[in-house]
């Protein structure tokens, strides 16, 4: 197919171009996925929407907290479960998403669990009680990675090698798109009619962004191209087994915890501390906050261009420098200094975002990426799942101030994480490098009868 045979742009850093080593899939190579047009725009508009749809009402909650926790007369860290549920959800039920999607195919998961997500989200506006509320979010969170996680694996595998970091990297955005508008929803419907006639109320966000994931999942159905034959069953034990064997693996598992942890961490409990004096903001002015998430829309497509000059090891290093500069900002006494600081900490998180899940498919198998995406995403939960718990329990020693600490420290390993991806690597081509000088002695070593036939064979 014409445009499809893709070059690798790394230069020096073998992590550079990432996911571009995917191999390339019929179902997409019959369409043209050189540019922008065609079929191919309705395939990136596809796994977008997929993105948007999930990442609506993953954190839907966030700008309701401080609500919640009048209104249930709950402590900060009892409501902040209503976040971490859903994000522990997520983790634990993505390598079964993953494990199902190489079965049954990529993408029939993302459209069904679309779909499913819709129930549980609809009745989310149904909680009486606490306990009710979190129920649904676990639900939620147990439906998520069916669509996002599996649409990772999707985008690496049905797209030429070449094109791939460009389609995450507008993946991600939308990722950013869902989240941030799940956040306007929620936090506007609360203090503002969001529609004629309905007064305003919390539950009215959770029913409209019920019936937007109903809508994405009929233009995913339409607009989403077949996926490549699945693998079939009886290999994900071997494939888990694999991808536990790569140290470069579990050390972007690793960094896939840390990155998460620091932007729950953040986006969580910053709300308490600009919703108490001298700030004093509501739940309208909160959700206006997470505005922050719209530079990320412009940042990450060309995050991805420079993942693949610089590599993924050089853009998780400055990304998180660049997130320690912004966390910092949070502490200084205004809200103009505040935004810039947390607009620096979501770039920073969604460049590490994209060259983490660049990378992931890079060195992932054919066939098993799937499963080491629901392995990397059950990671990266787990730890959006303790950020967003562990600093509400820091909170009574030094409210914000405690949690920046706590969210530096976590940053700071996962710089030392980063930097160790190299080594790690380094030591395992020095490895391979041996085995296949350490065969080809052994192959060269024949016996006499052997080296008598080589010439009469010649």
């Amino acid at each position: 197919m014409p445009g499809s045979e893709g070059t690798d742009q790394s230069s020096g850093d073998e992590t550079a171009g990432a996911v571009m080593d995917a191999e390339q899939s019929p179902a997409i190579e019959q369409i043209p996925v050189a540019s922008f047009g065609g079929n191919d725009t309705r395939a990136v508009i596809a796994v977008t929407l997929a993105g948007i749809g999930a990442f609506f009402n993953l954190n839907a909650t966030q700008p309701l907290l401080p609500l919640f926790e009048q209104i249930f007369h709950a402590s900060k860290a009892a409501v902040g479960i209503t976040v971490s549920a859903a994000t522990l959800a997520v983790a634990f039920s993505a390598p079964f998403w993953g494990a199902l999607a190489e079965r049954v195919g990529r993408r029939r998961i993302i459209v069904v669990s679309i779909f499913l997500l819709a129930l549980p989200t609809i009745l989310a506006a149904t909680a009486s009680n606490l306990s009710q509320l979190v129920f649904w979010r676990l639900l939620q969170g147990v439906v998520m990675p069916g669509v996002f996680g599996v649409t990772i694996a999707y985008i690496a595998e049905e797209w030429p090698r070449h094109r791939v970091p460009q389609v995450i990297s507008i993946y991600v955005s939308g990722t950013v798109l869902g989240g941030y508008l799940g956040r306007i929803f929620t936090g506007v419907a609360a203090t503002h009619h969001l529609f004629p006639y309905v007064e305003p109320s919390w539950r009215v966000g959770f029913v409209a962004i019920g019936a937007c994931d109903l809508v994405f999942g009929v233009l995913l159905w339409r607009w989403l191209p077949r996926d490549s034959t699945p693998s079939g069953g009886g290999t994900e034990a071997t494939a888990f087994r694999q991808h536990f064997r790569n140290p470069q693996l579990i050390a972007t598992f690793a960094v896939g915890f840390n990155v998460l942890f620091s932007l729950m961490a953040t986006f969580t409990y910053v709300t308490f501390y600009l919703a108490a004096p001298p700030f004093g903001l509501s739940p309208a002015q909160l959700s206006a906050l997470f505005t922050v998430y719209l530079v990320g829309l412009v940042i990450t497509p060309f995050g991805g261009v420079w993942i693949s000059r610089v590599g993924s090891r050089t853009a998780l290093i400055v990304s998180i420098a660049v997130g320690i500069v912004g966390i910092l900002l949070t502490l200084v006494q205004s809200l103009p200094v505040i935004l810039l600081g947390l607009v620096l900490c979501s770039s920073g998180v969604f460049i590490c975002q994209s060259a983490s899940t660049t990378y992931i498919q890079r060195e992932a198998q054919s066939g098993g990426r799937a499963s080491a995406a629901g392995l990397y995403v059950l990671f990266y939960y787990l730890g959006g799942s303790v950020g967003g718990v562990l600093p509400g329990m820091l909170w009574h020693y030094g409210q914000w101030k405690a949690c920046v600490a706590l969210i530096i420290i976590v940053q700071l390993i996962t710089v030392a994480i980063a930097g160790g991806i190299r080594i790690s690597s380094q030591i395992v081509r020095c490895w391979r490098n041996y085995e296949e000088m350490r065969i080809a002695r052994l192959r060269t070593t024949d016996s006499p009868c052997q080296q008598a036939r080589k010439p009469s064979s010649a």
